[in-house]
């Protein structure tokens, strides 16, 4: 069997009958990711709150849909799947005014911290509420494809997994980071460490240490991890969203390799957000004498997007078995993450004095 990087799977298939969107929250992703991405798979947008009514109503018109006067307008329209666009410390006032039954999508991270996750999954738990966090890298054209490649055995076993970001990220784009204690791991490398484990499963545990810098007063934006799976897998990240000196050593890539071939992934959103660079997917692949170039037919946002609304809306109508991230699920993501802010508040482990002579 040759490999054929143009069949490999890069889309999530689309519900037979999309039901309305509504969403909670006007910031920029919703603008730039969440609304693109309906429009192209089709979900109708019935409308959005946003406690900010000059910045809904803004969003509002440039889409053409409703603007609610309040959590209980938006959670009203009957038979919606709610999208909770919003900040981590607010998902769980909206999640108790939804009705009992209904289906959510939470944006990451699922609540500021670990608490605020098992509060998330014990409201969603007692509503009967059918939720997923918005871990949507999942769903990327790259991500989807590397995986069905996995799958059919390219890579062989995956023994390496390498994470590495040398950006120049505009944190001034998300006003609400502002004065956050938690913000890298929480808010950005969340997205790396759940695509690690749905590939590699839970590890064992984590080293981390996770920083700022000198330069601004964004609590973290530079984290080192290594993500512990025993003798046999080797896990590390390495990011770094202070590299500003220009484009030509600047990185968002993985490095993925198993014990019968490779892949290397570029993640080009993070290169000049939210302009972004083409991503790209390349596969050594087993029996191959070199690397293959995967053709994408689409990217990270806003196609991600897309395949992360279909997945949720076909599993309220039935048509997929599984829901992928659900709340059960991103609970071991938030699990992660808390651990690692524990590794990397604990102090290294020491080195031995010298002995006197």
């Amino acid at each position: 069997m040759s490999f054929e990087p143009a069949s490999l799977q890069q889309s999530w298939p689309l519900p037979a009958k999309p039901r309305p969107v509504v969403t909670f929250g006007a910031g920029s992703i919703v603008g730039d990711a969440h609304y693109p991405a309906y429009n192209k798979g089709g979900f109708p947008i019935a409308g959005l709150f946003d406690p900010d009514e000059a910045k809904a109503r803004k969003l509002a018109d440039e889409w053409g849909v409703t603007v609610y006067a309040s959590i209980a307008e938006g959670a009203a329209v009957e038979n919606a799947i709610f999208d909770l666009a919003t900040p981590p410390s607010r998902h769980a006032e909206i999640l108790k005014v939804l009705p009992e039954g209904s289906f959510a999508l939470i944006q990451k991270p699922m609540g500021s911290d670990l608490g605020q996750a098992s509060e998330i999954l014990r409201i969603c738990r007692e509503r009967n509420i059918t939720a997923a966090v918005n871990f949507q890298l999942r769903f990327a054209p790259m991500m989807l494809a590397l995986k069905d490649a996995m799958a059919q055995g390219w890579l062989g076993e995956v023994v390496d997994f390498d994470a590495w970001l040398a950006l120049d990220t505009p944190w001034s784009l998300w006003p609400f980071l502002n004065g956050l204690p938690r913000v890298e791991i929480a808010m950005h490398s969340i997205h790396y460490i759940d695509l690690i484990r749905q590939i590699l499963g839970n590890p064992l545990g984590v080293h981390a240490k996770t920083l700022g810098h000198p330069n601004h007063e964004v609590a973290q934006t530079r984290t080192s991890a290594i993500l512990d799976y025993g003798n046999r897998v080797r896990c590390s990240l390495s990011i770094n969203h202070d590299h500003k000196f220009g484009r030509k050593f600047q990185a968002c890539e993985f490095r993925v390799s198993g014990t019968e071939g490779a892949a290397y992934v570029k993640l080009g959103v993070n290169l000049d957000y939210p302009r972004g660079e083409p991503d790209e997917l390349m596969i050594y692949p087993k029996g191959g004498s070199g690397w293959v170039s995967v053709p994408l037919k689409g990217a990270w946002f806003p196609d991600a997007f897309v395949g992360r609304m279909a997945n949720l809306q076909r599993f309220a109508s039935g048509e997929d078995k599984e829901l992928v991230s659900s709340v059960e699920d991103g609970w071991y993501t938030m699990a992660l993450v808390e651990a690692a802010y524990q590794s990397s508040a604990t102090p290294a482990t020491p080195l031995a004095q010298k002995p006197e002579a």
